[in-house]
């Protein structure tokens, strides 16, 4: 399916590429001062500014055709399947890891290691496997855009390009301004991108409202499709309306629903547990100006994100099931749910406003690629560069490096896009297998005193090691099976490895823990550096929060999926819906201001 756009929507289109280059070069003076400017925006910037600028990264557009895609065939219940990235890690992150994290005030996730495991050669090590975790996952999601970038520019775009051919033109474009600006063009271009993608969301969700009522939707929906809870099995049967939606919801493996959803909430827990990954949400937090903006930024994200994003999910998807049924019948057996889009604007977008979503969508992918690509070069330079090659640099030097690093990790990230021929293969791999092999070491490192580099060191090596080879262990002994299941094996391998690691090396210096213990105040398995650090300073107190820190998740779990559920109950005009989600989302926000906001100073401080 190939769209004709009118000369107003090429110019809209052409108008947001030139002037996102534009607005680089315009605030690349601000970036050139150190690598601080450079890579964290000399953290000067408001919370509520990096919140929008991570919500903006964060809505990527690949990942919302897949979003669509699942609302199509499991209605309300698909609001539970964004928890295999998860989402909620914005919760936990919001409640105390963020704090924690940037109590550190390093540049990069591998700089944090120095704060925890000291400058030693367990310490050496540690870093080197963050670096290499870090690059291994920034190249798989510049694969993995690269790849749905083309793709979806092969059907929105008029010109007789390839995938490729567009896909380096667009990042080229978005590379340009990431490069010469640093992270003040990529925050202030993704504002502009949060901007036209809320418009044209929104504008999507309200010409569905128009265009499709209650009854119309009633007609071609299976029983349970507006229903958000589950049973043992999905419960869902879409025997002649769409029949092939059956098939593939045994295709997913998402039938026995209460197996996967466990699955889905422990390696959901653990990962978020771990920490944010070494990419721009970590970098949004280490960019803000106190532990307690850290904080408000990472629960922000939840609030400016959830209800543009399933505006634009919920109206295509009721677009799609009320008009793309035939076409989808049309295709047999296995049809092809990411024509829903480009059908939905093709037929329903006035001119102009088709433009513009265009261009919002654009911006989606450039935002995505635009803060991997600037959170990436920081490991390069300010992790091997200056640490191992020449410390004393000048900064214009740093600077320098700086570019030619972005450069390289972009066309690193392009050369496995041309080998990679799945984006849902790509996504599938760094959600379920890498974060398998990333999660056992870096809980450990927040939670256990006893945990060192060498333990770090060995417990990355082999998870990453675990999986790069899953995949293929999984086509071949376990082909149809979700890639979920993998997680466990690859966390165990993993989990191994660090307690190897660390009972057959000495402790980390006794200097060294206590003054993270007392800098970054987690709760855990610390009692004995926290009799050491008593000793010392009477007047200290342990971390005594884990309790209300739990339930500050769990009440924050339910406030995000209301946030969720609100604006597909709208959408749909389902008022009993519409009211729960209005009611639990004041009562979770109303809980929260008096159990993690009001008390965000005292444990800031």
């Amino acid at each position: 399916m190939q769209l004709e756009l009118h000369s107003i929507d090429v110019f809209i289109i052409i108008a947001y590429l030139a002037l996102t280059i534009i607005i680089g070069f315009w605030v690349s003076r601000l970036a050139s001062k150190n690598l601080d400017s450079y890579f964290l925006g000399g953290r000067v910037m408001p919370w509520y500014i990096l919140g929008i600028s991570n919500a903006s990264g964060m809505f990527d557009i690949t990942g919302t055709m897949w979003l669509v895609y699942i609302c199509f065939i499991y209605g309300l219940k698909s609001i539970w399947l964004p928890w295999l990235w998860p989402t909620f890690n914005q919760i936990i992150l919001m409640v105390y890891l963020s704090c924690w994290l940037r109590r550190s005030n390093v540049l990069t996730g591998a700089e944090w290691i120095t704060t925890r495991f000291g400058k030693g050669h367990g310490a050496n090590l540690a870093h080197f496997s963050v670096v290499i975790f870090a690059l291994v996952s920034v190249t798989g999601f510049l694969a993995y855009e690269f790849k749905g970038m083309g793709k979806f520019a092969s059907i929105f775009l008029p010109w007789d390009l390839t995938p490729n051919q567009y896909a380096i033109i667009i990042l080229g474009v978005t590379t340009i301004y990431v490069v010469k600006g640093g992270m003040f063009s990529v925050v202030v271009t993704e504002l502009l991108q949060f901007a036209i993608m809320t418009i044209s969301s929104i504008a999507v969700g309200i010409i569905a409202m128009m265009k499709v009522s209650p009854e119309m939707l009633h007609k071609v929906i299976p029983e349970g499709w507006t229903n958000l809870f589950f049973g043992w099995t999905i419960d869902l049967d879409w025997s002649g309306i769409l029949d092939s939606a059956n098939s593939q919801i045994l295709k997913d493996g998402y039938s026995l629903f209460t197996i996967f959803f466990m699955m889905m909430l422990i390696k959901g827990l653990l990962v978020s547990m771990a920490g944010p990954a070494p990419n721009y949400d970590m970098q949004r937090i280490l960019a803000t100006r106190n532990p307690k903006e850290a904080g408000m930024m990472s629960g922000f994200v939840s609030v400016v994100l959830i209800f543009p994003r399933y505006m634009l999910i919920a109206g295509l998807t009721v677009l799609a099931l009320c008009f793309f049924l035939p076409e989808l019948r049309a295709m047999g057996g296995d049809p092809d749910f990411e024509l829903i889009l480009p059908y939905a604007i093709k037929n329903f977008l006035p001119i102009g406003l088709m433009g513009l979503l265009i261009a919002g969508l654009l911006a989606a992918f450039m935002s995505t690629f635009a803060a991997t690509v600037n959170a990436a070069p920081a490991y390069i330079v300010n992790d091997i560069y200056k640490r191992y090659i020449n410390p004393h640099a000048e900064q214009k030097t740093y600077i320098r490096i700086s570019y030619a690093a972005s450069i390289l990790v972009v066309l690193i990230g392009i050369g496995f896009g041309f080998i990679v021929e799945s984006i849902d293969d790509v996504m599938q791999w760094i959600v379920n297998a890498l974060w398998g092999g990333y999660a056992a070491a870096n809980i450990l490192k927040w939670y256990w005193w006893r945990f060192n580099g060498h333990g770090f060191f060995w417990g990355m090596i082999t998870g990453i090691f675990a999986a790069m080879i899953a995949p293929g262990i999984m086509a071949t002994y376990f082909p149809g099976v979700h890639e979920i299941y993998a997680f466990p094996g690859i966390m165990f391998v993993s989990l191994i490895g660090c307690i190897i690691g660390t009972l057959a090396t000495k402790p980390e210096d006794e200097n060294v823990l206590k003054k993270f213990y007392t800098t970054v105040r987690p709760w855990g398995f610390w009692t004995p550096i926290y009799e050491k650090v008593k000793q010392e300073n009477p007047a200290f107190e342990r971390n005594k929060n884990f309790g209300r820190d739990c339930f500050n998740i769990l009440i924050g779990i339910v406030w995000q999926i209301s946030l969720v559920a609100l604006p597909v109950y709208i959408v749909i005009r389902k008022m009993d819906g519409i009211a729960w989600a209005i009611a639990i989302a004041i009562i979770t926000t109303l809980i929260l201001k008096k159990t993690w906001f009001d008390r965000l100073d005292e444990e800031t401080a």
